[in-house]
């Protein structure tokens, strides 16, 4: 599926970097399991800019969002992203911080679901996990 992607302003691509230096615990812990590659062959990237967002995790051939919510997130707030966001044709799943630490295994079940299911939906010829 091919993207068109506008060169990020400096102070944008900035933000997405320290954020990934700076992550919380629930954050370091799906990295770990969606780094590499480790679920199910499937590419995601962290801190990834989508402007006027930056999303968590993101894996472009699903087209998915992932987000961790924490105190610091407001309803309201989440609720609008996620509208903005669909409206680009991504889909964004939420889970909280402690959900994310306590019930890791549901937590990556759900993922991988949703993310081969939509890669089968955008490209019905391309394999779970294949590409970018």
């Amino acid at each position: 599926m091919p993207t068109s992607h506008k060169p990020l302003p400096d102070w944008r691509r900035q933000r997405a970097r320290a954020l990934r230096g700076d992550a919380t615990d629930a954050e370091a812990c799906l990295w770990y399991y969606l780094r590499a590659r480790r679920l199910g062959g499937l590419k995601f990237r962290r801190q990834h800019p989508m402007p006027p967002y930056i999303l968590d995790f993101y894996c472009e051939t699903a087209r998915l969002a992932v987000e961790l919510d924490g105190s610091q997130h407001g309803e309201k707030a989440d609720g609008r992203r996620t509208l903005r966001l669909e409206a680009q044709g991504v889909m964004v799943l939420r889970f909280w911080n402690d959900q994310m630490l306590k019930q890791t295994a549901s937590v990556l079940e759900e993922i991988y679901r949703v993310a081969t299911e939509r890669q089968r939906a955008l490209d019905p010829d391309a394999s779970p996990g294949s590409g970018e």
